[in-house]
């Protein structure tokens, strides 16, 4: 059964106005994105380093995507990355803010806007992979373990040990 559509408020906590006067700049295509300054995000908060080769496949072949741009120093400072099936469901993936960025509410501007433009699509199931020491970040934002009991599995080829 499909949920209900949610109430869309049109509420963030920053404008892309506000952003631009603390000097950050919110893109939402790749476009002027350096992979390897973004690879370099990644991996200043514990990401394995990846091929740009397969990043810069993944951003083109994604409709979701949100960066902040610091606009001095032109290079990405916060990330998200939404996959979807334009109509029901959508799995928020790879959200990250530079350490040195972190705690001034660029993670959450990013959460709330990419939530709501898939809302604005109409999309209402909307989950997020995510480490579980970062849980306590997203509750706020209105991420619950599922209500409904349903448990997410991965799948991996890795052999059991003997």
């Amino acid at each position: 059964m499909l949920a209900p559509t949610p109430t869309i408020t049109n509420k963030y906590s920053i404008s892309d106005k506000d952003l631009k006067s603390r000097g950050f700049l919110l893109r939402r295509t790749i476009s002027n994105l350096n992979l390897d300054h973004l690879n370099f995000v990644f991996m200043a908060v514990g990401f394995p380093k990846c091929d740009l080769k397969k990043i810069k496949l993944v951003l083109e072949n994604t409709n979701s995507i949100l960066w902040v741009e610091h606009k001095k120093t032109q290079k990405p400072v916060a990330f998200a990355i939404a996959t979807e099936d334009n109509v029901f469901n959508a799995i928020i993936w790879d959200v990250v803010v530079y350490p040195s960025y972190q705690g001034i509410g660029l993670g959450k501007d990013v959460m709330e806007i990419i939530v709501q433009e898939l809302l604005e699509k109409g999309i209402v199931n909307i989950a997020l992979y995510l480490e579980p020491r970062v849980l306590s970040f997203y509750r706020p934002l209105g991420f619950v373990v599922d209500p409904d009991g349903i448990q997410g599995m991965v799948y991996s080829k890795k052999q059991k040990k003997k």
